[in-house]
């Protein structure tokens, strides 16, 4: 079994790497080519859950096991709100060959699938991106969107000034040909924005439909249980909403939950999974004036095509240590 930390993962799995990776596990995933148990989620104590996220690809021929804490506190002490840990076994004869850092895994696959779908369904001269949100996930989501699309104007909305601060430092340094605007007001900060990404941890409403211009495409990444929500009702109603896979959203993405529970849409709302337009089977953006909004859960097809690709690489530049079973 090798065994990679933090820094392995970061240097196995660049953000252009991991986009690549990403999207054919999406678009492995709607041709159904995984088996994708549902995520199991249990009380670890206060506000702090566990998920349990197991699943199987025939290509590559793997499957794994993704334990995962989400610790909102964490947050305040400069640590990050996902901890946990991968293990990756090979189809042949079940072996476990793996065992990597969780939380590098969960952040880097999430803004590379928030980058495919930004990717797939965004406006293509799109340039203005406002991020609601200013932690570890803002940071990996600026660099996965500033792949696929040339962004010239950050605008950042956080909790705090303090935050929001930090981070647009943090942007001016990897990228000082950025405009740069932040604050604390969300209404502000998404108004005419081309892109916005939603990457907090908010458990009510921060983001209103009414706020959002024509031709916007939302990531809605941060509210990953059914009992937490970023976007109201409106925002749902306005746009064409595009998932990762359609069983994770209709039973744990709150605001499609309570919605569908109200009666006020049906599972037809969800025109379709990010891997069916990537395998053409579903359309994607129609005009230049309709609001599209990815809805994130995560799944675990992600994380396991992302560690397979961190143990091959392992295997060819000696990184991580061996730990014989």
């Amino acid at each position: 079994m090798i065994v990679l930390s933090h820094q392995d993962i970061i240097e196995l799995l660049p953000p252009r790497t991991a986009i690549d990776v990403v999207a054919d596990a999406m678009a492995a995933t709607s041709r159904g080519d995984v088996e994708l148990p549902l995520r199991s989620i249990m009380d670890a104590g206060g506000p702090n859950k566990m998920g349990i996220m197991p699943g199987m690809m025939r290509t590559p021929p793997c499957h794994g096991i993704k334990l995962v804490s989400l610790f909102p506190g964490n947050v305040a002490a400069g640590l990050s709100s996902h901890q946990g840990a991968m293990v990756l076994f090979e189809s042949v004869n079940g072996t476990a060959v793996a065992m990597m850092d969780g939380g590098p895994l969960t952040a880097l696959r999430t803004a590379a699938a928030s980058a495919v779908a930004t990717r797939s369904l965004s406006r293509p001269d799109s340039t203005v991106l406002a991020m609601i949100g200013a932690g570890e996930q803002a940071r990996n989501h600026l660099h996965a969107i500033c792949v696929v699309r040339n962004i010239s104007e950050l605008r950042i909305a956080s909790r705090t000034e303090a935050s929001a601060s930090a981070f647009a430092e943090y942007a001016r340094r990897h990228y000082p040909h950025l405009t740069i605007d932040f604050g604390t007001d969300i209404k502000n900060a998404v108004a005419g924005a081309d892109i916005v990404c939603t990457v907090t941890s908010s458990p009510v409403p921060i983001l209103k439909g009414e706020w959002i211009s024509p031709g916007t495409h939302l990531n809605i990444v941060g509210a990953s249980i059914p009992s937490r929500r970023e976007i109201d009702d409106e925002m749902v109603l306005r746009s064409s909403v595009f998932v990762d896979f359609r069983r994770s959203t209709f039973a744990q993405a709150g605001e499609i939950v309570d919605m569908i529970e109200a009666k006020r849409i049906g599972e037809q709302h969800i025109r379709a999974e990010i891997g069916e337009v990537l395998n053409g089977t579903r359309t994607g953006r129609t005009d230049n004036s309709q609001v599209t909004l990815y809805r994130s859960l995560g799944i675990a097809s992600q994380d396991i095509a992302c560690a397979y690709h961190c143990w091959e690489q392992a295997k060819v530049t000696g990184r991580g240590v061996n730990a014989p079973l």
